[in-house]
């Protein structure tokens, strides 16, 4: 399976708590909600069909719990695509950690995860999913584990928050496979690995 990060980011790269107020107040975070208002039409059905591509997905612990508290709990609304491909295709979980996952389909990675994760990669499918998990996606960028990369910006500054890279930090070049630019202002951006930037002398 190719290993695909998608990621949602604001223009200042925030990408914690974009799903409501009250998703992820981690560190005093005030701002959440900022990717909902704007989440409609073409953007909306763009990424479902990023999720009805997946053949499992691969979570970090902060983000499945997230996703475990909302997705894995809502009645199937019958016409999303989101919820039926997390709610009915596998589901990973690198953390040492958590024990006793409650969502259906769940599996914990705690041993070796970098071999755990190279083992799902040489399973046939198509595509294995990172959404959100920003402390994952940085370490499988490092492990250079990642194909390709999704990046959905939404054109709001949201001024605080994690942001998907940290201020340092490794660098890496990327080359552009695709772009779209959708009617409410959101762009998404689909990138692969080209190892290190070149930089002028």
């Amino acid at each position: 399976m190719k290993l695909t990060t998608v990621t949602n980011v604001s223009v200042d790269g925030v990408m914690q708590g974009l799903g409501g107020a009250d998703e992820d107040r981690r560190g005093g975070f005030e701002r959440g909600g900022w990717a909902l208002p704007l989440f409609t039409g073409e953007s909306e059905a763009y990424l479902g069909q990023v999720y009805e591509r997946a053949d499992a997905f691969l979570f970090g612990r902060q983000t499945y719990e997230i996703f475990a508290g909302s997705w894995g709990t809502w009645a199937d609304p019958g016409d999303s695509p989101i919820w039926t491909a997390l709610n009915t295709r596998p589901k990973f979980v690198a953390s040492t950690t958590l024990t006793d996952p409650q969502w259906a389909g769940t599996t914990v990675l705690d041993g070796d995860t970098a071999a755990a994760v190279a083992d799902l990669k040489a399973r046939p499918g198509g595509e294995l999913q990172v959404h959100g998990s920003g402390t994952l996606l940085r370490w499988l960028l490092d492990q250079q584990l990642v194909d390709e990369i999704v990046l959905l910006t939404y054109p709001v500054v949201v001024g605080q928050g994690v942001r998907l890279f940290p201020d340092d930090g490794p660098d890496r070049a990327l080359e552009l496979a695709d772009f779209r630019a959708f009617p409410n202002g959101i762009t998404a951006q689909v990138y692969r690995p080209a190892g290190p930037p070149q930089y002028a002398s």
